[in-house]
């Protein structure tokens, strides 16, 4: 397994294992971060002690203009009982992740060195939110980072019935307006299926990057 050094470089994504782990170590300096998102690369793990870095093969990616939504959700977009905004509460967003609680995981993978990395690349303009209020209270979200004419979900939450599936949807409507190309979701998951997400090669998923 490639072990990473202080040297700013990553190896070839095909190179990873068949989990999907390209490489182990470095650091989670913004620069390092940001070139592992555009080679396809990205950060997870449980500690800030034993970084790893991943490509999995196939892709999760959701295309904006593939977006599924439901007839029951096309009911709670209309009733407008939610509020969206884009990078009003960036950190809050990423704090909510880190804290829901998901079936079957005891801990989360947002560390503390990861959330102060995206707060950065925040700051810099590469990572941006989505927040869903309710009467005032931010009841769900997402966040990501952005490249360009892809963005990179990492994490959403929802406190309140559909707040998340609102997220993704203001997300898919504002990127295909835009005329970004996907949205990288990852891992498959059904909860990403059932919104219109499809697993592609990494091979393919690699050439929207370049």
């Amino acid at each position: 397994m490639y072990r990473l050094t202080d040297a700013l470089l990553f190896p070839s994504p095909e190179q990873a294992s068949d989990e999907g782990i390209v490489a182990v170590g470095g650091d989670l300096k913004p620069e390092r971060v940001m070139l592992a998102y555009r080679k396809g690369i990205f950060p997870w793990f449980e500690s800030d002690d034993f970084l790893l870095w991943w490509s999995p093969d196939p892709r999760m990616v959701l295309f904006p203009d593939k977006v599924k939504i439901s007839k029951s959700m096309r009911a709670v977009l209309r009733k407008k009982q939610f509020e969206v905004t884009f990078n009003k509460a960036f950190d809050d967003v990423v704090e909510a992740c880190a804290k829901v609680k998901r079936f079957g995981q005891n801990g989360t993978w947002i560390t503390p060195g990861l959330m102060e990395v995206y707060s950065t690349l925040h700051t810099q303009g590469d990572a941006h939110s989505v927040e869903v209020w309710e009467e005032g209270i931010l009841v769900g979200g997402l966040y990501g980072i952005d490249l360009g004419t892809v963005f990179c979900g990492e994490s959403m939450f929802s406190k309140a019935n559909n707040a998340s599936k609102v997220a993704l949807i203001s997300l898919a409507k504002e990127l295909k307006k835009n005329k970004y190309e996907l949205i990288d979701c990852q891992v498959p998951t059904q909860h990403l299926a059932s919104m219109g997400a499809e697993s592609i090669p990494r091979s393919e998923f690699l050439t929207y990057l370049t």
